[in-house]
């Protein structure tokens, strides 16, 4: 019986169930194991400013390396970049949406005006940061907890709206009719996606966890990640990546922005297939060549 560790949020369940079906479609009967991450204690602080990376995944992974569990499923975007030593991604599940919406309590004509005053609920610096390059005249709030206390918070409050992971309120019936889906921002690396880790040692769940891995979202979200990686940033760092692979090629855009929304630098490449491996490093290569470095120097990444 293969153990799978999971936060207890509604999402975070959805995800584990989604991974405990594909592994039961493959034979591997398994249990889930509850485990509460800080990031679901501390639903105050930003996450930008907790001070550490893999703020929602390091319980899990303590409690995979003292054996309490033999798996661990995480959101992707909440993943650092480097694995905790003795962890291994295992497998990525088929992508979900990847955008980002704006849960909105004004009229939609209302945002066409990217003059209007507003206020908008979010703790991504990353969201804050590409919303501020469009909207210079916008006003924010920190809003932290799960999908329904979120939503909860933007109905009480005075707010013109909120910003949300589509994938997020899409995969647990939340997702109401009054969304914009913001098509013009970049989300974060592996947005909408879903990791499997194990112990690095631990062949027989590496193998059992091979069959449920999805190889095109797997290519995407490496290359996604190794241009974060590429560009060291982080939680507190407003980069943004996509990639998308058609069969033949895969096409990749990424970017940096001022926490502040004046100025973005953006990066485009088509990677042949034989080309996938460094796809990401090259990226970001090309991005801090035409005056990436200098331009993330200014906010001391």
């Amino acid at each position: 019986m293969i153990k799978i560790g999971t936060r207890e949020s509604k999402l975070a369940l959805w995800q584990a169930e989604q991974v405990q079906a594909a592994l039961l479609q493959q034979g591997h009967a398994s249990e889930l194991v509850l485990v509460k991450s800080e990031g679901d204690i501390d639903l105050v602080t930003p996450l930008y400013e907790m001070g550490v990376q893999g703020v929602f995944t390091r319980t899990l992974d303590a409690a995979l390396l003292n054996k309490r569990i033999d798996i661990a499923v995480h959101s992707m975007k909440d993943v650092p970049t480097q694995l905790p030593q003795g962890i291994a991604q295992a497998a990525v599940l088929p992508r979900g949406f990847t955008e980002d919406v704006l849960v909105h309590k004004e009229a939609p004509s209302f945002f066409a005006d990217v003059q209007q005053p507003m206020t908008i609920g979010t703790s991504s610096i990353r969201r804050k940061a590409q919303w501020l390059y469009k909207y210079r005249s916008t006003t924010f709030h920190n809003m932290r907890g799960n999908m329904q206390t979120r939503l909860d918070k933007l109905a009480e409050s005075d707010w013109s709206g909120a910003i949300f992971a589509r994938a997020g309120l899409d995969r647990i019936g939340l997702l109401p009719q009054n969304h914009l889906v913001l098509d013009w921002m970049l989300p974060a690396p592996a947005q909408g996606a879903v990791m499997v880790v194990c112990r690095e040692d631990d062949a027989s769940i590496l193998d059992a966890c091979a069959l449920i891995n999805d190889e095109f979202t797997a290519v995407c979200t490496k290359i996604e990640r190794d241009f974060l990686r590429g560009l060291m940033g982080g939680c507190a760092t407003p980069i943004s990546a996509f990639a998308q692979h058609n069969y033949s090629h895969v096409s990749f855009t990424g970017n940096v922005c001022m926490p502040d929304g004046s100025d973005l630098l953006e990066v485009s490449c088509t990677f042949g297939l034989d080309e996938l491996e460094d796809a990401g490093h090259i990226a970001a290569e090309k991005l801090l060549s035409n005056g990436g470095g200098a331009f993330i120097e200014k906010f001391n990444i």
